[in-house]
């Protein structure tokens, strides 16, 4: 089977009992790399991020059993991914006793020396004006630029209203054109 399984059938194999692992191994073809590249965005660090997706799909297979379908499985599993993205930050932060600007300021640095991170100077750029946005504006910005998510997939995920969620990615960009043109 391919990743293009619909999520109707992995939530069916996964009810069974003899097909729960194949369902999993599905879900994990299907979201993985998307999920990685979210947390990726939001943490930087490529070894946080795989910790984080580790974490993240432990919790999905712990928390699959109760997922309701009123949801997509997809805006659920962004729903863990994101929260556990601002765990480790806000963490990060306290651990360091330091504000989330300095937290940003680290993570930019160490996009820079990343050796995982092989962007050109226009992504590299990309990447530091993002790190200057407050943490809600960022994830609007990532999940709308980067995963392609309409506006009312990322309220389902972040519950937030739709129109507050345009405003945020119009600040957004506003401050990423601003960056972008200052550190020309």
């Amino acid at each position: 089977m391919s990743a293009q399984v619909s999520d109707t059938e992995i939530l069916s194999k996964f009810q069974d009992e003899k097909t729960r692992n194949q369902a999993f191994s599905l879900l994990l073809k299907k979201y993985q790399q998307k999920i990685y590249w979210h947390v990726r965005r939001m943490v930087i660090n490529h070894d946080d991020a795989d910790d984080l997706v580790q974490d993240i799909f432990v919790k999905v297979w712990k928390n699959l059993p109760g997922f309701r379908s009123d949801a997509q499985l997809y805006t659920w599993m962004y729903r863990i991914a994101t929260n556990e993205c601002i765990t480790f930050l806000n963490k990060k932060k306290q651990k360091n006793n330091v504000p989330l600007d300095d937290v940003a300021y680290e993570l930019s640095e160490s996009l820079a020396d990343s050796t995982y991170f092989n962007g050109d100077k226009i992504q590299m750029k990309l990447q530091q004006a993002l790190l200057t946005l407050p943490e809600k504006q960022r994830l609007v910005f990532n999940m709308k630029y980067y995963d392609e998510m309409k506006y009312e997939e990322i309220s389902e995920v972040l519950g937030t209203s739709v129109g507050a969620l345009k405003a945020s990615f119009h600040l957004a960009v506003k401050k990423i054109e601003a960056f972008l043109i200052e550190k020309d």
